[in-house]
């Protein structure tokens, strides 16, 4: 459970790192997102759940 709650949290402070340092990049990816068709978004999607266990495997495999 602690490491679910770390990671959250890592994830929800590069979330507002970006939001609260670059906001019109934030607008020009949700344009970007929007011009892709659902299937693109789906597949980044599914690559990004991927990267994210990846990295979480790693870490625990480093001792995190």
């Amino acid at each position: 459970m602690g490491t679910a709650l770390l990671a959250l949290g890592l994830v929800l402070i590069v979330e507002g790192l970006v939001y609260a340092l670059a906001p019109s990049l934030v607008e020009q990816m949700l344009e970007v997102l929007r011009q892709m068709p659902p299937e693109a978004r789906r597949i980044l999607g599914f690559l990004a759940i991927l990267s994210g266990l990846v990295l979480v495997w790693l870490a625990k495999m480093l001792g995190a």
